[in-house]
């Protein structure tokens, strides 16, 4: 008996030291995202697209607003920022994307009597990141979704992906935004 107790006194700790995480490891945490925010600019507009989300997973939707509709036919130049709004003061996720480029995409997706997205920045791979982008509106009268997703790990080089289909990325989804659009 004496011996199990002994036997149990040194096989316990090595147990503990064994399943105890390395601290030293690098650690990549998820962001929280909680407002993502597109701003297009043409044709004498600024129109805004925010999504606000301050109680992140919590029981509330998320607040969505787009400040007027597009024009048809006017190009306009976008850009797509991603805050952490529980942070105080607000962290900006955008940075770290844009400095992790190679790791993520923006893709948006619109039908065509919407628009066309082309994507104007890129990583130093030569590949979209997405931050950055024209816009040119589509038909008047048309109305429908433009979809903002943030994608971490995608696949960037698969088939479609650097013209922004987001159909064969793959990756992790770290923010997805659906924005109820209108042409005039």
């Amino acid at each position: 008996m004496k011996n199990l107790k002994l036997i149990a006194l040194l096989v316990i700790p090595v147990i503990f030291s064994t399943s105890c995480s390395n601290d030293d490891a690098p650690v990549n945490e998820e962001e929280v995202i909680t407002t993502v925010t597109t701003t297009l600019v043409g044709g004498g507009q600024t129109i805004t697209l925010t999504s606000r989300d301050l109680d992140g997973d919590g029981p509330n939707a998320p607040v969505i607003t787009v400040s007027e509709n597009l024009t048809a036919g006017t190009t306009y130049t976008g850009s797509t920022t991603f805050l952490n709004e529980l942070e105080s003061p607000a962290e900006d996720i955008t940075v770290e994307v844009e400095e992790e480029g190679a790791d993520h995409q923006v893709f948006y997706q619109l039908p065509s009597s919407i628009g066309t997205v082309t994507y104007t920045d890129t990583d130093a791979n030569g590949r979209p990141i997405g931050l950055n982008f024209t816009l040119v509106a589509g038909t008047s009268g048309s109305t429908g979704t433009l979809t903002v997703t943030l994608r971490h790990l995608p696949n960037k080089t698969a088939s479609g992906v650097s013209g922004g289909d987001i159909t064969n990325a793959g990756g992790n989804t770290d923010a997805a935004v659906s924005f109820s659009v209108a042409v005039n």
